[in-house]
């Protein structure tokens, strides 16, 4: 039961830090500005559903497409690890990151689905973390990693929802020192990938 609980808490810390739900607030502000709250609600909605949908697919078919493009696990796990480690560095060095950001699209219909559901909230650097937790894993572990993800998605819902309050609380210089400890934790979470998939590679203990 702890070790569950332990891989769960550890699951949804990564989620968290590489989605971030509370930097990426001030994002959706900017991309939503003077639209109406119906307006906003529905490009929260669709946004996050979409962000939920492309990863859940990554999730489960991520085994498949490891055997269709012949990618092992180590080597999944060590370019993985470079990738959401150089996140982690941009967002320390106060970077918008730009393997998990784009410029903004001024096409209202479509600003739910990018930039914000791709690759703001369904990056690369969160396909590559769900793909990390999901490979090799039991059904439990990867039901796991599913619900911990849809918990985290409907944490940005809610942020998005109520993203005035929350800048107007927070305050900028708050939510860029949260978006720095997330960067250590991203950078931490990359460089242990790296770790593991070099001793997998060499089937070291």
């Amino acid at each position: 039961m702890t070790e569950h609980l332990t891989y769960a808490l550890t699951v949804f810390t990564g989620f968290f830090a590489i989605m971030n739900p509370i930097a990426n607030t001030p994002i959706f502000l900017g991309l939503v500005d003077n639209k109406d709250e119906e307006t906003k609600r529905k490009i929260a909605r669709t946004s996050t559903l979409t962000a939920f949908i492309i990863v859940f697919a990554f999730i489960i078919l991520g085994k498949y497409i490891f055997e269709i493009f012949s990618i092992t696990i180590p080597a999944f796990k060590i370019t993985g690890g470079i990738l959401i480690f150089y996140v982690g560095f941009e967002m320390l060095m106060s970077q918008k990151s730009k393997v998990h950001n784009t410029k903004n699209d001024p096409d209202e219909d479509s600003i739910a689905i990018s930039p914000l559901a791709i690759p703001i909230l369904a990056g690369p650097g969160t396909i590559v973390t769900a793909m990390n937790f999901a490979s090799n894993a039991s059904l439990f572990h990867v039901t796991i990693v599913v619900v911990d993800f849809a918990l985290i998605v409907l944490l940005t819902y809610i942020a998005f929802r109520l993203s005035d309050k929350i800048v107007k609380k927070i305050g900028q210089n708050m939510i860029a020192v949260i978006s720095k400890i997330m960067g250590l934790i991203i950078g931490i979470i990359g460089t242990g990938m790296v770790v593991e998939g070099i001793k997998l590679s060499f089937n070291l203990k």
